[in-house]
């Protein structure tokens, strides 16, 4: 037998902000994330899951990492999910990175998390 190997989904460790709840709090309500695991006491780690991503939470006020820390998650029906963050209000998407076909053949927009992480969602264009 000479499977391949393949690879699968990525699972992200990204800095939180030293308020762990506040950022649970963000990708659950904002995001539409659900909690599946936190760790510590006091709270150190969590991670959200929806659908097929998974973002482990770490804590870290070291603002400058997560400024510098970007994602990018793959989204079908890019237009609905885009609604779906405009309909709680907004302001979450980035205001220079609403929602866009790009040169490369994407559409994708961006949001900023409380800690400062930039998160890209995207969708092939179908050109």
């Amino acid at each position: 037998m000479n499977e391949q190997p393949v690879l699968g989904n990525v699972s992200p460790i990204i800095p939180a902000g030293d308020d762990i709840e506040k950022a649970i709090a963000f990708y659950e309500q904002q995001l539409g994330f659900t909690t599946i695991h936190k760790e510590g006491n006091p709270l150190k780690m969590a991670i959200v899951k929806r659908d097929s991503t998974e973002i482990f939470l770490l804590k870290n006020d070291d603002k400058h990492v997560a400024e510098g820390t970007t994602l990018r998650i793959h989204v079908t029906h890019i237009e609905q999910l885009y609604e779906e963050f405009q309909a709680k209000g907004g302001e979450i998407i980035h205001p220079n990175r609403q929602l866009e076909t790009k040169p490369w053949g994407m559409k994708e927009f961006e949001i900023l998390d409380p800690a400062g992480v930039c998160i890209t969602f995207y969708e092939p264009a179908n050109l």
